[in-house]
């Protein structure tokens, strides 16, 4: 699941999914690099189907949420696991490593 733009109540909501990792990528429009980590996120979507839930997260929209957990550079991918923050990485990520951060999480 792929969202853009999530009021800060759903997003508690979303990060709680339980059983689920929830990986967060706080991006930009105007951001290169984010641009670039969209097709790597959809690489990522697209190999852990129904175990991984992905989020965009449009820090100029949201920026309480992107201040919340002291996003300082876009883009930052955070994973969490039942609501908790257990991985986080600034900057380009590639699949082999997200997917590294993912195993521990996956069920």
């Amino acid at each position: 699941m792929l969202l853009h733009t999530v009021p800060r109540k759903s997003f508690s909501e979303l990060i709680n999914s339980p059983g689920m990792p929830v990986l967060v990528d706080f991006y930009a429009a105007w951001c290169g690099p984010c641009k670039t980590m969209a097709p790597i996120l959809e690489q990522v979507a697209t190999q852990h189907g129904g175990k991984v839930r992905i989020i965009k997260i449009d820090v100029d929209r949201n920026a309480a949420v992107a201040q919340q957990f002291r996003v300082q550079s876009i883009p930052t991918l955070i994973l969490f696991h039942q609501g908790k923050p257990v991985w986080r990485q600034a900057g380009v990520v590639p699949v082999a490593q997200i997917t590294q951060a993912l195993q521990a999480y996956m069920s």
